[in-house]
């Protein structure tokens, strides 16, 4: 890990900040990107007071125009990233009745157009080299489906597909494409959409434990070095992911009745 190149969107806070400082204390140089200029100097100092291996650029990368004058930068001041981790993502949990038309919109945007705009405009770049590393953080919504979360739960499925629809594309080549689906973290994101923590199944309150944002910065860290294609976590969350393929009626019904969408 000495010496990569990782860019982490999403890395001015939560699981991506806390990535960014394990790697960074593994050798790797980061890039942080997010909208929040303010947050980015803030998290950068943070990681890295000195600056000598950590950068950052305000990027709205749900624009495309923003995430290729962003990229151009990063490549012609820091060189071709060797590891891009997607972890920029919004989206409150709304029902079908309280949602703006807008809102499916916004939900697409981030984190999905996030994800596949960074993601294809630094793979033009990184053909020259032939190898790259690609990882996504995606929650476990995109498993399985209840009340209350009409547009957060598609774009996670379509985070889903897209991971899965890349690693099919990539299969035959240096390139390595991971997901990483998580349970519940413990970050400011319920605190600034406390509907959304209240609109958790309850079944997934008492069989899944929240993980610390540190513990989902390790998952990542730990992504980077071995690569895997899918790592689902806490553990309790892969088994109950497995099981819904086989009994899926019997967890929509479940879902259903424990929620309070």
């Amino acid at each position: 890990m000495y010496n990569k190149l990782i860019l982490i969107t999403g890395g001015s806070s939560g699981i991506g900040k806390a990535a960014a400082k394990l790697l960074h204390n593994n050798g790797a140089r980061i890039i942080l990107q997010a909208r929040n200029l303010d947050k980015l100097k803030s998290a950068a100092n943070q990681i890295d007071s000195s600056g000598n291996r950590v950068s950052y650029y305000s990027t709205d990368l749900a624009d495309q125009k923003s995430v290729l004058s962003s990229a151009e930068q990063i490549i012609d001041n820091e060189g071709v990233p060797d590891v891009i981790i997607n972890c920029a993502g919004a989206g409150e949990w709304l029902s079908f009745k309280e949602s703006e038309i807008s809102h499916y919109k916004q939900t697409i945007d981030s984190p999905y157009l996030a994800t596949a705009l960074t993601c294809k405009v630094f793979f033009d770049k990184m053909q020259k080299r032939a190898s790259g590393h690609f990882i996504i953080i995606n929650s476990a919504a995109a498993y399985f489906s209840f009340p209350g979360a009409t547009g957060y739960i598609p774009a996670r499925y379509a985070m889903l597909g897209f991971s899965r629809a890349l690693q099919a594309d990539l299969h035959n080549s240096d390139f390595k494409v991971s997901m990483i689906a998580l349970g519940k973290v413990d970050t400011t994101y319920f605190i600034n959409n406390p509907i959304s923590e209240d609109r958790i199944p309850k079944i997934s309150d008492w069989l899944i434990p929240t993980l610390s944002v540190e513990a989902a910065g390790e998952i990542v860290k730990k992504v980077v070095e071995s690569k895997k294609p899918i790592v689902i976590k806490p553990f309790i969350l892969s088994a109950l992911v497995l099981l819904n393929r086989f009994f899926p009626r019997l967890f929509r019904w479940v879902m259903r009745i424990t929620s309070q969408g």
